[in-house]
C-alpha cells in the first residue's frame, strides 16, 4: 500500500480542516499524520485511526526552530519514503514543500486555505511572499482552496497557473451535510442551551464562530453590534471561539466591551458548535482574508444566512440577497445597516437560510471534496 503523508503546523488544524478525511484515505493509503503537539497528535490518532508522527513547528517566523523542523522533516522523509507528502498550513507547508524536495518525493502537494500575508506590511510581507514562493516552487501541485485565492496567488506571481488546481467547488475537506443538520438538535437540548446563555424566546441572536482575533473582523463586529445594541434591547451576540493574545490580539477598548456588554456572551472554544448555530438566528463572519471559509458552510448546512465579508470564498458561498449579505472588510458601517436590515427583516432570513443549506448540499457536501482529491492522488477505485 503506497504511503500518504499529511501535515499541518498544529493538531487542531488535522482535527478542523481534514475532520474524517484521513480515516477516508486510509482505506486505500498509509496514512501517517504529522504535526507539532504530541497529546494533540494522539487524539488525532485515536480520533481518525491513522499512525502519527510528531515534529516540532511553530506558527511564528522562529529561524533556528524552523531548520530544525526541516531537518527532522527530511531525516523521516529518508527513513519512510512517502509516495506523497500533501501540507497546509503556512509554515508546516514550507517546511514539508522542502524537505520533500530535497528527499526526493515524487508527489509533493499543499492546499492553501488562506493567506496571512495579506494583512502584512513591509519587510515581512517581503518575507511572507518569499516563503510562498518556495513552498510553491518546491510543490509538483497547488491547491487553492478557492477560486478567488486562485486568483490572487496568480496576480501576486507567486507560481505559474500549471501547478495550481480548485478541488470542486473550493473548499479544503467540503461539509458533513447529515452531521450539519438542525434536524439533530433537539428543540429541548436548544431550549436548555437558551437558558444556560440567559438567551429569551424573543431574542435576535447574532453568532461568530472562529478565532476572536483582529483579523476576523472582530473589531469592526464589536463596535457594530454595541451600537445596535443600544437601540435595541432584543438582540444577543454569540462569539464561539478562543482569543489568541499574542498572535493577533485585539483592541483594548473592544474587550472592554465584549466585558462590559451583557448582550455578548462570549462561550470560548466549542468542540461541536452545531447546538449555538441552531440556537442562533443568522451568522456574521467580517474576516478580512480567508481561503474557504467552513464556518459559514457550517452555518448555511444548518439553515443559516450570513453577513460575510466582500472577499474570496466567502463571496463564492454567499450571493448579496439570496442566502445572506456581503460587505467590504474592515467597514463598520456597511457592517452596522446590514446587521440592522436584518434584524428588521428577519422573516425573510427564514428563507434566505432554506436556500443556504440546498446551496451547500447541491455544492459543498464533503463526499465531492473526497473523490477529486483521491483522483489527485492517482488512485483508481
Amino acid at each position: 500500500m503506497k504511503k500518504l503523508i499529511r501535515i499541518t503546523t498544529v493538531p487542531q488544524s488535522l482535527n478542523k480542516l481534514l475532520e474524517g478525511q484521513l480515516q477516508y484515505m486510509s482505506s486505500y493509503f498509509e496514512v501517517i499524520a504529522i504535526s507539532s503537539d504530541i497529546e494533540g497528535l494522539e487524539k488525532i490518532k485515536k480520533k481518525e485511526g491513522v499512525e502519527v508522527h510528531h515534529i516540532n513547528m511553530t506558527r511564528k517566523i522562529t529561524p533556528l526552530k524552523d531548520l530544525k523542523g526541516l531537518w527532522g522533516l527530511y531525516r523521516y522523509f529518508r527513513k519512510c519514503k512517502p509516495d506523497i507528502v500533501h501540507s497546509h498550513t503556512p509554515k508546516a507547508g514550507m517546511l514539508a514543500m522542502i524537505a520533500s524536495w530535497f528527499a526526493k518525493v515524487p508527489n509533493r502537494l499543499h492546499t492553501v486555505a488562506g493567506l496571512p500575508l495579506l494583512e502584512a506590511t513591509g519587510t515581512k510581507r517581503k518575507i511572507l511572499n518569499l516563503v510562498e514562493k518556495i513552498t510553491y516552487s518546491c510543490a509538483t501541485k497547488v491547491y487553492p482552496n478557492s477560486n478567488g485565492l486562485k486568483d490572487i496567488i496568480i496576480n501576486e506571481g507567486f507560481t505559474n497557473i500549471g501547478k495550481l488546481k480548485v478541488l470542486g467547488n473550493g473548499s479544503s475537506n467540503g461539509i458533513n451535510v447529515d452531521y450539519f443538520n438542525t434536524s439533530n438538535i433537539p428543540i429541548s437540548k436548544q431550549n436548555k442551551l437558551k437558558e444556560e446563555l440567559s438567551i429569551e424566546s424573543l431574542d435576535f441572536v447574532f453568532i461568530f464562530v472562529g478565532r476572536i482575533v483582529g483579523d476576523k473582523g472582530i473589531n469592526e463586529l464589536i463596535t457594530g453590534f454595541n451600537k445596535l445594541s443600544k437601540t435595541r434591547c432584543n438582540l444577543k451576540l454569540l462569539l464561539v471561539g478562543d482569543y489568541e493574545t499574542e498572535l493577533d490580539p485585539l483592541r483594548k477598548e473592544i474587550l472592554e466591551i465584549i466585558k462590559n456588554n451583557k448582550q455578548i456572551i462570549s462561550t470560548g472554544y466549542q468542540e461541536d458548535v452545531r447546538p449555538f448555530l441552531a440556537i442562533s438566528s443568522m451568522l456574521v463572519f467580517p474576516s478580512y482574508r480567508e481561503g474557504f471559509p467552513n464556518v459559514v458552510m457550517q452555518a448555511g448546512a444548518m439553515g443559516l444566512a450570513s453577513i460575510v465579508s466582500n472577499i474570496n470564498g466567502c463571496n463564492e458561498i454567499i450571493s448579496e440577497g439570496k442566502n445572506g449579505y456581503l460587505i467590504e472588510p474592515k467597514n463598520v458601517d456597511e457592517l452596522y445597516e446590514s446587521m440592522l436590515l436584518c434584524y428588521e427583516n428577519s422573516e425573510k432570513l427564514l428563507e434566505m437560510g432554506e436556500l443556504s443549506r440546498k446551496i451547500i448540499v447541491n455544492r459543498y457536501r464533503r463526499d465531492i471534496i473526497w473523490n477529486e482529491l483521491l483522483k489527485e492522488y492517482n488512485y483508481e477505485k
